[in-house]
């Protein structure tokens, strides 16, 4: 008898469920570029935050059904560049900075290269990063700032002379946090497997019905007010650190002696 082959060839493919949420997220980026290019703001933003949702699930999906792979990884990674990185760069430039001659389009490059560079670094922390916290602003949430700001001046058909200088520096500081150490919640440590109260569904409920009362502004105020945020936890921590460096050490009682 012939003997039988005792290792397994690994299949080759990719899971196609995750991919299909990262093709999502690619697709939302590019669409959002080209209505842009064209003049249609209000559809590229609202493509951008589709994004956003788009690449929250694949990474969700893939660890519930036990199919991530370094595959998807890269992928993800690649489409998070365009929809988060490239994307939102180009619509705040068409929008507000293309009047600015140079100086937009350098900020425009700077956000999209802090975006890359925010982007490779992650991946080569993933393993040792503590997972409760980004390190640096997080793409999705920088794009969702920088297209806000657009979203919510071309809702009340804003004045652009007056808004390209804050549109310029905001597009250059969100740049500039996503490659800073500052300290933002992951919110990773949110069990969403598991149960919860009845309120924690109303309270989901009510901030469905809060957005949809105006989602440019609802949607721009909180990612604004995240991204403050990462300035102030790191703040917080620096601040708890330097007292429990200053706080005294109790008596010693290495002598053995009772009191």
């Amino acid at each position: 008898m012939d003997n039988e082959p005792t290792e397994i060839k690994r299949r080759r493919g990719i899971y196609l469920l995750p991919n299909l949420f990262t093709t999502g997220c690619l697709f939302a980026g590019f669409y959002a570029i080209v209505a842009a290019m064209n003049g249609r703001y209000e559809p590229a933003a609202i493509a951008i935050f589709v994004a956003m949702v788009m690449d929250s699930l694949d990474g969700r999906v893939a660890r519930l059904t036990n199919t991530q792979s370094d595959f998807g990884a890269q992928y993800d990674s690649l489409a998070d560049m365009v929809s988060f990185g490239l994307a939102p760069g180009l619509i705040m430039y068409t929008w507000a900075l293309s009047g600015m001659g140079k100086l937009g389009w350098l900020a425009a490059f700077v956000y999209t290269a802090c975006a890359a560079l925010r982007l490779a670094r992650f991946n080569t922390q993933v393993g040792t990063a503590d997972k409760r916290y980004f390190q640096g602003l997080p793409s999705p949430a920088a794009a969702a700032v920088v297209t806000g700001m657009m979203w919510v001046g071309h809702d009340f058909n804003a004045d652009l002379t007056y808004l390209r200088v804050p549109a310029f520096v905001l597009t250059v500081v969100i740049g500039l946090l996503m490659v800073s150490t500052l300290r933002y919640h992951s919110f990773k440590d949110l069990d969403l497997r598991g149960k919860v109260p009845f309120v924690a569904v109303l309270i989901i409920m009510l901030v469905y019905a809060f957005i949809s009362i105006d989602p440019p502004q609802v949607l721009f105020g909180a990612f604004l007010m995240y991204a403050i945020s990462g300035p102030l936890l790191s703040l917080k921590y620096r601040r708890e650190k330097r007292a429990a460096r200053k706080t005294p050490e109790g008596p010693d009682d290495s002598s053995g002696k009772t009191p």
